[in-house]
Formats: structure tokens, sequence, C-alpha cells
């Protein structure tokens, strides 16, 4: 495991001791949760990015066309 040394203001420090407290592990275990968290959204946002680029918006809009009419389920219901 590497190390790394971070300066980060004491506020944010304060908030992130606090919420670590909170969740019961230290301080460096909840920032790297943190890291570790904003890298995979950072990855699946890259991934969503890529896989716009590729669509056909033609083809998906052309295959919407073809679902059929139907009632929505239970719990399927559109949000007002």
């Amino acid at each position: 495991m590497g190390g790394f040394a971070l300066l980060v203001p004491d506020e944010i420090l304060a908030q992130a001791a606090a919420e670590a407290a909170e969740a019961h592990v230290p301080v460096d275990q909840w920032l790297v949760g943190l890291i570790s968290e904003g890298l995979g959204h950072r990855r699946g946002l890259r991934d969503l990015r890529g896989r716009a680029a590729r669509a056909d918006v033609t083809e998906a809009l052309r295959l919407l066309g073809e679902a059929p009419d139907t009632t929505p389920e239970d719990g399927d219901e559109p949000i007002p």
C-alpha cells in the first residue's frame, strides 16, 4: 500500500473526522472510501460518455417507435 501526504484545510478535516467518527472508522479509512467512490463515479461517467458517443440515435428512436402502446403495470406509472 502506498502513502501520500495530503494537506487538508482545517474545516474540511474537522468535517471528515466527524463523519468518520459517526461511521466508527479512522479518518484515513473514511477518506480512502470517499476517494474510491469518487474514482468509481468518474469511471462510470467516462463509460457513459463513451457509450453515448457510439449511440445510434436514429436506430434507438426507430426501436422505440416499434414498442407496443400498453398500460403501465402497477408501480410503473409515470411520475407526475
